[in-house]
């Protein structure tokens, strides 16, 4: 019989986390057959950590892992799947914005023997606000990255043991997840739900980790911000040259005297801007090679706890 694994990545989830594992027991867990559960703390600063344990308590089939700091989502998620034993392995957020059923429509993608299966926002309850901007990310995406991602975009999607071992050896730091996973290239298949609004717990995902989301995204998978650069430069120096031409000429025909402080300030000051912002995007691939090639790994598991595995500390 074959075994999922539901990957859940934690970070200040303590008033869901047993609401989460409660859902889940009503509607899916007694369907799953063979099961395991792994929650991820990724450095919580409340109890999420003693709630975790208090749920493996109740369930044999529960795994806790602790990250020895905050990582991120992307390492902590991971860090779930290296240490998860499935057949294929699921990812969960802990806030309860989407179905548990889900899940049972993606196990049975993966039964008919697709290796990438995406969840698919379809609709969503969220305020205008955040439907605005995380639909300007996934346009973004579409436009530079990859053409195939939805216009709903994903953050939930169940994974075959060949792809997580594959995801393993990447060992990609500062990258998207879900852009990795789609990279792959496997046989997938999209499933499409409803997202509902927060109702419970307040959301960590603030503005400056999804401006690291969009960095990351562009720097790991196009090659888009370097030829701006080159654009940019190719077009400033065909102004130059035309500006140039025409000044000279117009002194020439009409004797207009080259005059014009300020103007010439304000070239200035705009070409300053533009060469810092290529050097801002040359210090972030520099930036990246130099993380790579310390060969750090991109999380630490401080401890992990249950179904038939050593404690580790």
């Amino acid at each position: 019989m074959s075994k999922i694994s539901i990957v859940v990545p934690v970070y200040y989830n303590s008033d869901t986390l047993e609401m989460l594992y409660d859902d889940m027991k009503a509607k899916i867990l007694d369907k799953l057959g063979d099961y395991e559960i792994v929650f991820v703390d990724d450095g919580s600063g409340d109890n999420s950590w003693e709630i975790m344990n208090k749920i493996r308590e109740r369930d044999d089939r529960v795994v806790c892992a602790r990250l020895s700091k905050n990582y991120g989502e992307h390492a902590a998620l991971l860090a779930g799947l290296s240490i998860c034993t499935g057949d294929c392995a699921v990812t969960k957020q802990a806030d309860l914005q989407e179905d548990s059923n889900l899940i049972l429509e993606l196990y049975e993608s993966w039964k008919r023997g697709n290796k990438v299966v995406l969840a698919i926002r379809e609709s969503r309850d969220e305020n205008p606000v955040k439907k605005f901007f995380a639909g300007m990310y996934y346009w973004i995406v579409r436009k530079t990255i990859n053409k195939d991602m939805p216009q709903g975009g994903c953050d939930c999607y169940l994974v075959d043991r060949q792809v997580i071992d594959v995801l393993e050896k990447m060992e990609e730091k500062n990258s998207s997840l879900t852009l990795q996973v789609m990279w792959l290239g496997f046989r997938s298949e999209k499933i499409y739900f409803h997202r509902l609004d927060r109702t419970v717990g307040k959301s960590r995902w603030t503005f400056a980790k999804k401006f690291k989301l969009v960095v990351d995204s562009m720097m790991s998978f196009t090659y888009l911000p370097v030829r701006f650069m080159s654009t940019c430069g190719i077009l400033f120096f065909i102004a130059s040259i035309i500006g140039t031409i025409l000044t000279i000429k117009e002194k020439i025909t009409v004797g207009t005297p080259i005059l014009g402080y300020a103007s010439l300030m304000c070239v200035v000051l705009f070409s300053s801007g533009l060469i810092l912002l290529t050097l801002g995007i040359l210090g972030e691939y520099i930036w990246r090679v130099l993380e790579e090639s310390r060969k750090r790994p991109p999380f630490i598991i401080d401890v992990v706890l249950g179904a038939d595995k050593e404690d580790k500390k």
